[in-house]
């Protein structure tokens, strides 16, 4: 049984999703502020978190930031505000995906369930292949880590499954459309930017150079180049 944290204040929307996805089979927690996120985070140890972003006090953006340090799983940002600056800062602060409100139950679940299949999904292939070794960089698909130059890189879930994507086609162009299709679990639009998003977070973390990246490439208009020969430095 999965376990949702859920921090909404608005009563009625609360009450509707916590009662479908009960329905549905998840434990579900619920919150109606960020007050006690952290401290609930780490006791009840939630499979994903479930964010709103306009709340009372803090809101879901500082909520975010707060909790990024301590919690890597998958997390959802529920939002009212549709422009692109809100959905890509959601991004960039460490979010996995958002949904726009008013929110249907059903598609709220299939975005859940698309977070959960990824983190939870158990490599087929032999032990001997979940681990790659690029100069400095030693990424380890059994551990879910990454360590550059001897320290651990902290990656959520999704940056971690979008980092060994890459990684593992290294010298191969990776379309944006296989990322959109495998990671984030819907059909590239030619707009949406959540790829890219992602990918400019990889980047910092991985200590790329964001104006010129020499690890990490764009191949505009098509998607992304792993450059293996880049991690000795």
């Amino acid at each position: 049984m999965a376990h949702v944290l859920l921090v909404e204040d608005d009563e009625r929307l609360s009450q509707l999703i916590v009662s479908y996805l009960q329905k549905q089979g998840f434990q579900v927690t619920r919150l109606a502020s960020g007050e006690k996120l952290l401290s609930t985070v780490k006791q009840s140890l939630p499979d994903i978190v479930v964010l709103d972003v306009m709340l009372p006090g803090d809101n879901g953006f500082t909520l975010c930031r707060a909790l990024r340090p301590h919690y890597h799983g998958p997390l959802l940002f529920m939002t009212a505000k549709g422009d692109d600056f809100d959905q890509v800062l959601g991004l960039e602060i460490g979010a996995d995906d958002y949904i726009i409100k008013p929110v249907e139950p059903r598609v709220l679940l299939a975005r859940i369930n698309a977070l959960l299949r990824r983190v939870n999904h158990k490599p087929t292939s032999s032990l001997s292949s979940q681990k790659l070794e690029f100069g400095q960089l030693v990424i380890d698909r059994n551990t879910r880590t990454a360590i550059l130059k001897g320290r651990d890189v902290q990656l959520t879930s999704h940056e971690f499954d979008m980092l060994w994507k890459l990684a593992e086609n290294a010298s191969t162009l990776v379309e944006r459309s296989i990322l959109y299709d495998e990671l984030i679990g819907r059909e590239y639009d030619g707009l949406d930017r959540s790829a890219d998003v992602r990918i400019s977070r990889l980047r910092k973390k991985l200590d790329d150079n964001p104006l010129h990246p020499y690890r990490i490439k764009t191949i505009w208009g098509k998607g992304f180049f792993f450059v293996a020969e880049a991690w000795n430095d």
